[in-house]
């Protein structure tokens, strides 16, 4: 690390289980954030600005008006533009030293299979079921970390599955079957700062499974109910008849 780094990381450095280690891991570490929304724009903002080595956001989506209140990354003058695109521009200005790479499409088949392959580790912040089980059945077929999370009125959920080190339970052990209505935003609203607290939530976890710094729990479901600010935790077991991960 040069003395700029040291500078630049300085809080971070002075935690004992962090330290330089930490810090020089979290460098080298390759972290894949499918969807630059409401969650993805908060956790590769925090995962950029604490010195993650490489940033690969995907996402096919457009930025509209009315994204801003959620996705505070962006600003007005971006509107219309891709997602990613609009991310890449914003965070390079808040670090430059980390390498971002833009996938400005839908993920999916190869192409989906393939990022993750790439990925130390990876984050769902998409906001549809068809792409989460997708994600799912990648990570758990090519052994990668993955922080799940979610936001929807005022409620919110976090998981993180560590396919690395165990098999199971998986996201289709927890959700075998959900309509992709039933999490849309766009029919039933969300709070705005719900959505930024999951993500913040979700990169914390992400840094931690980078960094090698921390203890991140498989399988452990984390329920935030925003209105009563409350947490509740559970802990997920495995689906004997889970299409996913029982096969």
């Amino acid at each position: 690390m040069n003395e700029s780094e040291l500078d630049r990381y300085s809080r971070q450095l002075l935690l004992p289980n962090f330290d330089i280690q930490g810090q020089l891991k979290l460098a080298q570490a390759k972290v894949l954030v499918i969807g630059l929304g409401g969650l993805g724009n908060i956790a590769a903002t925090y995962l950029a600005t604490s010195g993650v080595g490489c940033l690969t956001l995907a996402d096919g989506d457009q930025l509209e008006s009315s994204n801003l209140p959620r996705q505070v990354l962006y600003d007005e003058r971006q509107i219309g533009l891709n997602k990613v695109v609009a991310a890449a521009e914003q965070l390079a200005q808040k670090n430059a030293t980390v390498k971002i790479h833009t996938i400005a499409h839908k993920l999916s088949g190869e192409s989906l299979s393939k990022a993750v392959e790439e990925a130390d580790v990876v984050l769902d912040c998409t906001d549809n079921f068809t792409a989460r089980q997708a994600i799912n059945r990648a990570c758990l077929v090519l052994k990668k970390p993955l922080v799940s999370a979610a936001a929807i009125r005022w409620e919110g959920q976090l998981v993180s599955f560590l396919y690395h080190q165990k098999s199971t339970p998986c996201y289709e052990c927890l959700y075998p079957s959900l309509s992709d209505q039933q999490l849309s935003c766009n029919e039933s609203g969300i709070v705005a700062p719900v959505v930024g607290l999951l993500g913040v939530f979700q990169g914390l976890e992400a840094l931690k499974l980078a960094s090698g710094c921390g203890e991140v729990q498989h399988g452990l479901l984390r329920l935030f109910d925003g209105f009563e600010g409350r947490w509740r935790d559970m802990r997920l077991t495995p689906d004997p008849e889970c299409a996913a991960c029982s096969l």
